[in-house]
């Protein structure tokens, strides 16, 4: 059982660059950059090699929770060693990580809201449960499979399609909603409310 009055650490999971900003594979990136739009901040260096936003989720009051949202600026397949600085730094437990990511084996724009699992080929949660163990939350934004035969590898690192970017930011901001709910209301609410 997690202390609520720990903090929460978000973590978008993306690559850093200008490159790779619309990237399929950088959807953690923008659900991570409109959590901190909400919070009316903006991301700062921190020395665990990510960019962070501190802020709060839920009602205000006592019921509001302390969040810290994260963009790891290592390449995805490092993700794990700046997440463990940051969890280690803010002494967050590992029941309040949330880490938002690409999901291939989910349709387009769905949601998928769970604790734990395996890392189904990510190279970011790989790394992050390696260092962590896997006992964290997850959002799984789902980007489908790729067309015919392309390489996986190619479709993660190709930025979403125009088809796809009519609808990229209703999606995104579900997401965001979803994390606000699993922070302010836990994982069984958010998962009835998003899961789909």
């Amino acid at each position: 059982m997690t202390d609520d009055a720990s903090p929460w650490l978000v973590v978008g999971l993306g690559n850093p660059g200008g490159e790779y900003a619309g990237n399929r594979h950088n959807v953690g990136f923008m659900v991570a950059d409109l959590l901190a739009e909400r919070m009316s901040a903006r991301f700062k260096a921190h020395k665990s090699r990510a960019q962070v936003v501190e802020g709060r989720v839920g009602p205000p009051g006592p019921l509001s929770r302390r969040v810290v949202v994260a963009k790891p600026m290592s390449f995805m397949n490092l993700s794990g060693g700046p997440v463990t600085a940051l969890r280690d730094f803010y002494k967050v437990p590992v029941g309040h990580l949330v880490a938002v990511h690409d999901e291939l084996d989910i349709d387009y724009g769905a949601l998928r809201l769970k604790v734990g699992g395996g890392d189904n080929g990510h190279n970011g949660l790989k790394s992050i449960t390696k260092s962590l163990g896997a006992d964290y939350c997850r959002v799984r934004f789902g980007i489908g499979r790729p067309p015919g035969r392309m390489d996986v590898a190619a479709f993660v690192l190709k930025d979403f399609s125009a088809a796809e970017r009519k609808e990229l930011d209703y999606f995104v901001d579900r997401a965001a909603d979803a994390v606000e709910t699993l922070i302010a209301d836990g994982l069984e609410r958010a998962q009835g409310t998003y899961n789909s």
